[in-house]
């Protein structure tokens, strides 16, 4: 354990010194604040009693242990929170929007969501924390810490908006005036005390673009988000059927959307990663959908090995690319739509009965009702 009687004394040397490691182990920012979480409780019970969990009921599980950081991990005095930017490098501030909002227009391409292009976040962050530990470790002696990232029930955009990281979005995401929102969060729980860092306010004024582009209208009122709508939960936490009524508005999104980070103007500030981890992986971008559906059960492990994408399943993974192939059929002219049919012709007696379903709905959306056999 540390020393904590002289902790407040050394804080700020301390985190200048703490925040300039972290930048050199790839995060762009890091912040601190207190364990007491206790004015975000109202909100997460209200959120939680409106069912906007969903089947996540792990989140229900654990209940108010996410706003009480030093009952998840006891001794816990000062949480460290820091973000790390994901957009792959060859990303440039002026049009990567706009080239991303205009893959959703090739109705038979597969759209992955940027963070899942890459290695699995959740390792990353957390071996760069433990790092960091290491050197932290070496400058204040041993002490007391856990690392997280998206990996315990936390609630890490409450802690993030008050160690300064940003603010919370109309979309519910953290966001920052240097760098929009695309970043990953993690934390380190401390034993001894820091002073805390100052938030910021909030500078989403009375814009509404994420709100208006949500194709599902899973956002339901500024910082709210019902995971039921929301295309993310659907192709990702949701292991059961999706809703015939939401299928044909999830387009070509195959895994997780990014729709509402696309229209956030802040995103024009997000940064780009110094780390060869989140280069995109070529099986998952630009991939045609009936190239994506081919993919048995030991290719689909291969191309998403070490990724974030492996966690739904192959029987997911169908299950989604077989919704996005009906929601291109019912645009596709004759010579298209049959080979369309042909890719959910051929998974139309797989012997799941998940994916048996989706493709038969799939094959029922031909524009004009006429069979392509």
């Amino acid at each position: 354990m540390a020393d904590t009687s002289q902790t407040y004394q050394y804080s700020h040397e301390w985190l200048e010194q703490i925040r300039a490691w972290a930048l050199e182990l790839g995060f762009s920012e890091l912040g601190v604040s207190g364990v007491d979480l206790s004015s975000a409780e109202p909100y997460l019970l209200d959120w939680l009693a409106k069912g906007f969990h969903a089947d996540m009921h792990y989140m229900e599980k654990h209940g108010l242990v996410r706003s009480r950081p030093a009952e998840l991990v006891p001794g816990t005095l000062s949480v460290i929170t820091v973000a790390m930017p994901y957009l792959p490098q060859d990303r440039t501030a002026h049009d990567w929007q706009a080239r991303e909002l205009s893959r959703l227009e090739n109705s038979d391409e597969g759209i992955v969501s940027l963070y899942a292009r890459g290695r699995d976040y959740h390792k990353v962050v957390r071996g760069r924390l433990r790092k960091l530990c290491e050197r932290i470790e070496a400058l204040i002696g041993p002490f007391g810490h856990r690392v997280f990232s998206d990996s315990a029930p936390i609630l890490e955009k409450e802690l993030a908006c008050r160690s300064g990281i940003g603010w919370r979005g109309k979309h519910s995401l953290v966001l920052s005036r240097d760098a929009g929102s695309m970043f990953f969060l993690g934390e380190i729980f401390v034993d001894f005390t820091l002073e805390p860092t100052e938030p910021v306010s909030s500078h989403c004024g009375t814009c509404s673009a994420c709100i208006d582009i949500c194709p599902t209208g899973a956002i339901v009122a500024p910082g709210v988000v019902d995971s039921r709508r929301c295309i993310s939960y659907l192709t990702i936490e949701n292991h059961g059927p999706i809703l015939e009524e939401l299928r044909p508005l999830m387009g070509n999104r195959v895994y997780g959307c990014d729709d509402c980070q696309l229209a956030c103007p802040w995103n024009k500030y997000a940064q780009t990663t110094p780390l060869p981890d989140f280069k995109e992986r070529s099986q998952l971008v630009g991939q045609k959908l009936v190239n994506l559906f081919s993919w048995d059960e030991a290719t689909f492990l291969k191309n998403t090995e070490g990724g974030p994408v492996r966690r739904v399943s192959h029987e997911r993974w169908l299950r989604n690319v077989a919704v996005a192939l009906g929601n291109a059929l019912r645009e596709a002219g004759p010579e298209e739509a049959g080979v369309l049919r042909a890719a959910l012709l051929s998974r139309a007696d797989h012997p799941s009965e998940l994916v048996r379903e989706h493709v038969a709905w799939a094959l029922q959306q031909s524009s004009s009702g006429m069979s392509y056999d």
